[in-house]
């Protein structure tokens, strides 16, 4: 990627006679790099962050890709700036606020929002409670630090949903799928259950969904992705007989029958409670 306006006269003219051949394309104005670099989106948030200068800031799903999510697929560079935005441009969002510096990370020289007040952000989209999971489970966010992030920014459309989210995320689930659990759980007053405790068995031990420690009850979540290879469902067998082999009792619910079916779900857990009593 090459700025234009700092370059020099001579080598001006040069780039302007490549870019002339197709051997050079124009990102954004001023902004220019080869052809097979054009969509790239390390080359385009770079582009984005020199056309826009040091006040930029990278926001949202361009932040959490740079900090929590780096799978995240998106294309779109997400940039702030403190002042009126310049004109958008296709590929490039620029946003206008001021955003604390408190909340803001460094990263090889790019600032970005930190995970905890990223996450918080996105989460009055859809797919909202994986994007918390997905910060919690990097351990580069804290519930108690996206609380704060949240009364950050106060006034915000879509607060009352970050806040049901939040509350949600109590007992740090790490998928949709335990989040709707262990709200099944706590609407029908079942306590006495942690989550995603490492519990040992005979072959060293292994993360439970749910686990209820006065029953030695162990209560799975699985959604159909989970087994969606022969390898994850040859792990699971064995990672089932090795808890019932040190003495817990494996109960395991598959996402359709907790939505389909939530009383047999309630019904099976309370059972076990009762015959381990």
């Amino acid at each position: 990627m090459i700025r234009r306006r700092d370059q020099s006269t001579a080598v001006i003219q040069q780039l302007d006679r490549l870019r002339a051949r197709g051997e050079l394309v124009t990102l954004l104005p001023g902004i220019l790099t080869t052809p097979e670099l054009e969509s790239s989106w390390p080359v385009r948030l770079a582009a984005g962050l020199a056309w826009l200068g040091p006040d930029a800031i990278v926001t949202r799903r361009s932040a959490a890709r740079l900090t929590f999510w780096p799978d995240c697929d998106t294309e779109l560079v997400e940039l702030s700036l403190p002042q009126s935005p310049l004109r958008p441009r296709k590929g490039w969002s620029v946003s206008k606020g001021r955003i604390p510096p408190e909340w803001l990370w460094q990263r090889d020289g790019t600032r970005l929002t930190c995970a905890a007040y990223t996450a918080v952000e996105l989460a009055a989209e859809p797919d909202a409670g994986d994007i918390i999971d997905r910060a919690l489970r990097s351990k580069q966010a804290t519930l108690d630090q996206m609380w704060k992030a949240l009364q950050a920014m106060p006034g915000r459309r879509g607060n009352s949903v970050r806040a049901d989210l939040l509350r949600d995320s109590r007992d740090k689930p790490w998928s949709e799928l335990e989040r709707l659990a262990h709200r099944l759980l706590r609407q029908n007053r079942i306590k006495g259950w942690r989550t995603n405790v490492w519990v040992r068995t005979g072959s060293g031990g292994c993360f439970a969904d749910v686990f209820f420690p006065g029953s030695r009850l162990i209560v799975e979540f699985d959604g159909w992705e989970f087994h969606s290879d022969r390898a994850a469902f040859e792990d699971d067998r064995r990672r089932r007989n090795e808890l019932v082999l040190a003495g817990y009792r494996v109960l395991n619910f598959t996402w359709l029958q907790l939505i389909d079916d939530p009383k047999w779900v309630l019904s099976c857990i309370r059972r076990a409670l009762r015959a381990a009593a």
